[in-house]
């Protein structure tokens, strides 16, 4: 039986002459820095400080023991970073250029002196265009020119750090007679019948030797004799069980055993888990383009997606572990399809069996993105390699469904001025649309193939137009107001997104020692994107009034506006299936502490951004939307059973009065979306007015994870329209922006209006002696309903949340992030403390949400012009629970957990309280709770000044 043996011990990096203990798997900057010889390159700017390592010549070396016992022993390198030369006691084995494949080397009968040689990615890149000649690329580095993770050179959330090392496992195989060189296994359902076909290549060392394979799955087994190198083996499995994305089903995999054998002696064996399933990808025409829907087990589906880059720029540190949680979080925040990024890698079996267990589907790109990639030798024959091994290596895995050419290098070479510059050079068109189609057309039928993304289908429509096939939405981060995404109705929105700082303790911990400022010498360079900060500011002004010098509300803002804006796609994309047939956010993840698209930072904290998805992806989603001349709820209603119930619909005024208010019937079959049409007495109009509409209704349970539901909400049964704060309530003070709010004053402190109302106050800063104000950011409504109007209990169910804002409307229903933070002061000993565990200052209902309510609130004007009331509330601290009781509403309320304690979580992000409503927010990793550190990290809008 062929026998591995890990190479893991024993290694060294050779620099300046010292012999460095070094880790394989691993790469050269993360032996340095265990080796204190450079700084962390992700603290500071250390990034800066260590450029000259990707300039360098690297060799790893290790002791190559004898090993005895069988004909042949191979040396197997899963993945070499990238250009190397492999020598034994000096003998050349071989070299190598393409970090994306595996090498093997015969070593049989040989031992001594093992080394791996590297040579400068920068140095064979810029050979290789000396050779080729230049060819066009969003950035300036020469990624195009080797087959080497791109992201590496930098992007435009990532740092330049050009890597070199054995990053994948290295062993010795010994093996005779023969062993399994290859196994591809095209699995199918075949009326009710699971079918797994295994096409098995095998290396002989007796050519003689007659062999069979024995493979088993289900219960099923079966033989086939080998002819020459290959053999076919077909297995059929009645009554399979369908995997399926999560959320429509379960996602029940099969182990594959497979066994080559000779004269009944097993000499290797291949192990794999399956899941039967049908994939389509209905590209038909209709009267509004070109669709592109993914159909599963029969079943068209709106997609979920987050867009995915690696998690690390040294990726060979990502373990099992790590991904399953970063999987995890997005399976938590509704996702249902993941995007692996052409700039990045083709992931690790773990990854892709974590997908296969959580039922999130895979779109994997060929890492090919953002340049013209010359098409001459050496790089054509490495493209193809590559291809053919990736491609056989993750067929197993029930959660690829698609393989994407490139990203955005077809929508480059017709918009971004490469044919002219191209003058007729290859550019990739022929990987695109010849190498790689013709390749999973031979080795993997069973999965459909897209040229790239954005792609229309053909050269007879613009690349990216938003009518025929996938739609990269990017106008609106560089130019445009995210009102703007609701311009058009995409097929496929495969790309789009907005940024915002990563969590206040991420921060902190990258940047030691620096006073945070939006323009801090940090700040600005852990921010990557051309003018990412003007971008920033530009955007965020079309709605809330800027905070000059005051960081901590410039970074809650930035927070509420990335969720708006992704909402404001969204909830406008989702209201238009089947037209409009997934989203995929850019992006889930970052690969080091950045400011930058994604909703989970760089350290894994949830952003606002992570929570917002939660209820923009669940099941049912109720969005306000503009149909022509008319204002509708739309009903969105992607679960398996018909949801159906009442609408309750009030206008409301922001001094807290209901104006109006109506009930309507709804019904959204299942996979459905319904209109309805909001009586035109109920449509909000000015900046004093708005729509809340809540639906409750029969039906199965969601499947998402929708805001609302991982907290307590209730209403305080006893509240009053336009009754006055107690004696002790604590009124919030605003300066335009968000702060740190604090909450009700003890019963024995009197409210000041005038303290901590100064316009410098920065979140979480101690009031001063005898303040007893909240702080926060534009939005905060005067007080109750009308005298003779109760809050509803049912208020607040599902998806409860703070409309969304565009520049004249907005409709997100804010559901929002924890932002892991920790106060930056404490609270003084005379700030107002919130009250004692479980007291509030009315005695409130609790109430959970039914789980499949759902809430939408739409203002008409963008918060800058809406004259806000201060918000007032009450906190409440219990072990791992914040309860909010809201006096008045409380827009976009948003508890930092990390602010609390840097592994402090919440279970939520953004939420809005009508009057009287309550919100208990799930907090872990807090040890040591008390009522007035829980206040300093909230946060919420408030008026502008």
């Amino acid at each position: 039986m062929l026998q591995a043996t890990p190479l893991t011990e024993g290694w060294i990096l050779r620099h300046e002459g010292e012999a460095l203990p070094a880790v394989v798997p691993g790469c050269v900057h993360t032996d340095l820095l265990a080796a204190g010889v450079i700084p962390d390159p992700f603290l500071g700017l250390g990034e800066t400080e260590v450029a000259w390592v990707g300039r360098r010549e690297w060799t790893y070396e290790t002791d190559l023991p004898p090993v005895n016992g069988h004909e042949q022993t191979d040396l197997v390198f899963d993945g070499l970073d990238t250009v190397a030369e492999i020598l034994l006691d000096g003998r050349l084995l071989g070299r190598t250029r393409n970090m994306h494949r595996s090498y093997r080397f015969d070593v049989t009968g040989m031992a001594g002196r093992l080394s791996v040689r590297f040579v400068s990615a920068y140095a064979e890149a810029e050979a290789v265009r000396g050779k080729l000649g230049e060819r066009p690329a969003t950035y300036a580095e020469p990624f195009q020119y080797l087959r080497k993770m791109a992201c590496s050179f930098g992007w435009d959330w990532g740092p330049t750090l050009v890597t070199a090392g054995i990053w994948r496992p290295v062993r010795l195989e010994r093996w005779s007679t023969a062993r399994i060189a290859r196994v591809r296994p095209l699995v199918s359902v075949e009326q009710g019948l699971g079918v797994v076909e295994l096409a098995v290549d095998v290396e002989r060392s007796r050519v003689e030797a007659p062999l069979t394979v024995e493979a088993s799955v289900g219960g099923v087994r079966a033989r086939a004799a080998v002819d020459g190198t290959s053999a076919v083996v077909r297995l059929e499995v009645p009554d399979v069980r369908l995997w399926w994305p999560r959320g429509y089903g379960e996602q029940p995999l099969y182990d594959v055993e497979l066994t080559l054998l000779h004269e009944d002696r097993p000499l290797d064996g291949w192990r794999r888990r399956v899941g039967f399933r049908t994939v389509e990808l209905d590209r038909s025409a209709d009267e509004h383009g070109t669709g592109f829907t993914f159909v599963l087990n029969g079943e068209r589906l709106f997609a979920r997606g987050v867009n995915w880059i690696p998690d690390d720029v040294f990726p060979s540190r990502i373990t099992r572990e790590r991904y399953r949680e970063r999987l995890a979080q997005a399976a938590g925040a509704g996702v249902d399809l993941v995007r692996v990024w052409g700039g990045g890698i083709y992931e690790s079996e773990d990854f892709y069996d974590a997908c296969d267990e959580l039922g999130l589907l895979v779109w994997q790109d060929f890492p090919f993105a953002c340049a013209a990639y010359p098409e001459e030798q050496p790089l054509r024959g490495e493209v193809e390699a590559e291809a053919r091994e990736n491609v056989v290596r993750l067929m197993p895995h029930p959660s690829l469904v698609l393989w994407n050419g490139n990203n955005e290098n077809l929508w480059g070479f017709r918009d971004w001025g490469w044919e002219e510059r191209l003058a007729g050079d290859s550019w990739g068109e022929g990987y695109y649309l010849g190498v790689l189609p013709r390749v999973v057309a031979e080795l993997d039928p069973t999965r459909p193939y897209t040229a790239g993304s954005p792609w229309s289908g053909s050269w007879d429509h613009h690349p990216n137009d938003p009518a025929h096939g996938t739609h990269h939405s990017w106008e609106v981060w560089n130019r445009l107001d995210y009102a703007e995404y609701r311009s058009e109705v995409p097929r496929f929105v495969a790309e789009f997104g907005w940024q915002a700082p990563p969590a206040h303790a991420t921060l902190a911990r990258a940047l030691p020692g620096e006073v945070l400022a939006a323009d801090s010498p940090g700040v600005l360079h852990h921010q990557k994107a051309d003018d990412g900060n003007g971008k920033l500011r530009r955007g965020l002004e079309r709605h809330f009034a800027f905070p000059e010098g005051d960081f901590d509300r410039w970074h809650y803002l930035m927070q509420v506006n990335q969720a708006r804006a992704v909402a404001a796609g969204i909830e406008h994309w989702r209201s238009h299936w089947p037209v409009c047939a997934g989203t995929v956010v850019w992006q889930l993840n970052d690969c080091w502490p950045v400011t930058s698209w994604a909703a989970v930072d760089g350290d894994g904290r949830e952003k606002p951004l992570y929570h917002e998805l939660r209820r923009l992806y669940a099941d049912r989603l109720l969005t306000v939307q503009v149909r022509g001349q008319e204002l509708v709820l739309a009903v969105v209603n992607q679960a398996g059973e018909p949801w159906a119930g009442v609408l309750r619909l009030r206008r409301m005024s922001v001094d807290g009065g209901v104006l109006d208010e109506a009930e309507v019937d709804f019904r959204a079959d299942r996979r459905t979306v319904a209109d309805v049409t909001v009586p035109p007495e109920l449509v909000p109009v000015g900046p004093k007015e708005f729509l809340v509409a809540d639906a409750g209704g029969s039906g199965g349970a969601d499947r998402g994870a929708a805001a609302g539901a991982s907290g307590s909400w209730g209403t305080d049964a006893e509240a009053e329209a336009g009754r006055a704060p107690e004696a002790g309530a604590c009124a919030s003070q605003g300066a335009g922006a968000g702060v740190g709010m604090a909450a009700a004053a003890r019963a024995d402190q009197r409210p000041d209006t005038e303290a901590g109302t100064d316009a410098e106050a920065g979140a979480g800063r101690a009031p001063q002696a005898g303040a007893c104000a909240s702080q926060g950011a534009g939005a905060g409504m005067a007080a109750a309903a009308r005298a003779d109007q109760r809050p509803d209990a049912e208020t607040g169910t599902g998806a409860q949340a703070g409309a969304g804002h565009d520049g004249g409307t907005e409709t997100n229903a804010a559901a929002g992030a924890n932002a892991d933070q920790r106060p930056d002061t404490e609270a003084g000993a005379d700030a107002c403390a919130s009250h004692d565990a479980g007291a509030g200052v009315h005695a409130a209902a609790e109430a959970s949400p039914a789980p499949d309510g759902a809430r939408a609130l739409y203002f008409p004007s963008p918060d800058r012009e809406i004259p806000y009331a201060r918000p007032e509330f009450d906190v409440s601290v219990a072990p791992g629970a914040v309860t909010v009781t809201a006096r008045t509403l409380v827009r976009d309320l948003l508890l930092q957990a990390d602010r609390l304690d840097p592994a402090a979580r919440a279970d939520r992000g953004l939420v809005t309280l009508l009057p009287g409503e309550r919100v208990t927010i799930g907090v872990s990793g807090w040890e040591t709770p008390d009522a007035d550190t829980a206040r300093s990290a909230l946060y919420c809008l408030e008026p502008s000044r």
